[in-house]
């Protein structure tokens, strides 16, 4: 229940991502735009989800980011698969419950995840120019997907407290 909640949440997420691009037009500002998806794939990785089903939550919402965006089949959906696991590996040691943790976590999983997407383009991509032309929108991308993401971060954690199982039905269930 709680993953196909996170995956109608990411899907509407996805769906204001790609209209707050119309809607930012008007600021000449390249890669302003946040990843409202993101924030999102880094609360379950924080939060201690199933690695398969958070793995498998991961692939799907980028699988979905590639279509809805001009991006290579397959490249949001490595790279987000790989932010969840890093994240998760280093959720252990990350207590992201403050909006100050919650900045820092987007803003260093952000620039990650673009080093991993310019490093995806430069080594697959047909054009030798792409990477030069984006690599220049990656810091106002950190910056803006870490500013939308205490947003994002109190948007998730009212999903999971809304599909919280009480410890009766759990036990009944055998988990």
């Amino acid at each position: 229940m709680r993953n196909t909640a996170f995956f109608v949440a990411g899907m509407a997420l996805l769906l204001v991502q790609s209209n707050l691009f119309r809607v930012l037009s008007w600021v000449h500002v390249p890669g302003l735009i946040p990843s409202l998806v993101l924030p999102l794939i880094l609360f379950m990785g924080v939060h201690e989800y199933s690695l398969a089903r958070g793995a498998a939550v991961a692939f799907v919402l980028g699988y979905a980011t590639d279509l809805v965006g001009i991006a290579p089949v397959g490249l949001y959906t490595f790279t987000y698969v790989a932010i969840f696991v890093l994240v998760r590996a280093a959720g252990v040691r990350l207590a992201a419950q403050t909006v100050l943790m919650q900045l820092a976590l987007a803003l260093a999983s952000t620039l990650v995840h673009s080093v991993m997407v310019l490093g995806l383009i430069s080594i697959f991509g047909r054009d030798a120019y792409v990477p030069r032309a984006i690599y220049p929108m990656a810091l106002p991308h950190a910056l803006s997907t870490a500013a939308i993401s205490p947003i994002i971060f109190r948007l998730a954690r009212r999903i999971h407290a809304a599909t919280a199982t009480s410890p009766h039905v759990e036990a009944a269930r055998g988990t």
